[in-house]
């Protein structure tokens, strides 16, 4: 390998319209995905305000966790041997 530096020069980039329409669609969806995370913390934060009291929740459905006790959607624990309230 030569000890020789390369020399670095400006090449004119060529885009394609294949290119510029997945930059313009990143683009379109990095701005859809802000909007709408905004619009879902607007919303939580009026849900919130409307509900005083908490919102207790027992799950003993098929497929979801046997016993599983949910308070305000966060799971808090499970309740063994119960499989229904």
């Amino acid at each position: 390998m030569s000890p020789k530096a390369t020399r670095w020069s400006p090449v004119a980039e060529t885009t394609s319209p294949a290119s510029l329409a997945r930059h313009a669609a990143a683009s379109t969806l990095r701005s859809a995905s802000a909007t709408l995370a905004r619009l879902a913390r607007r919303l939580a934060v009026r849900s919130a305000r409307h509900r005083t009291d908490p919102r207790l929740e027992f799950y003993a459905e098929a497929g979801a966790p046997e016993g599983a006790l949910y308070l305000d959607g966060q799971l808090i624990g499970w309740l063994p041997g119960v499989t229904r309230l």
